[in-house]
């Protein structure tokens, strides 16, 4: 016998501004999902253009609850001014970040770029 666990996306598409009041959102759309074990979580970026401290609280109590859950949280297309914040704040190393969406389902074929650890 044989079994597959199918992967789920969970897609958070933000927009704006990721502040108080835009980390509150984001707060909210990820309270609203379940977790389940081997759930993907992805925060697509792309049309976030600024992100202060306080946006971070979301992102960080994601990533929090996905691992307590089993689930693995990503981040992609992080435009430059919320790299920059990620980059400060040394969370870039917290966070798999990816390119772009389509990135984060393509697995590596140049052995020397992966992350051994």
């Amino acid at each position: 016998m044989t079994l597959t666990q199918e992967l789920q996306v969970i897609l958070f598409k933000p927009q704006g501004s990721i502040d108080l009041q835009g980390g509150k959102a984001l707060s909210e759309q990820m309270a609203a999902v379940v977790p389940q074990a081997h759930q993907l979580w992805v925060i697509d970026l792309t049309k976030v253009n600024f992100m202060d401290s306080s946006g971070l609280v979301p992102l960080v109590k994601g990533l929090k609850a996905a691992r307590q859950s089993g689930c693995r949280l990503v981040l992609c297309n992080v435009q430059a001014p919320v790299r920059l914040i990620l980059e400060l704040t040394q969370l870039d190393t917290v966070f798999e970040i990816f390119p772009t969406y389509e990135d984060i389902f393509t697995p590596i074929k140049d052995k020397s770029l992966m992350l051994v650890g």
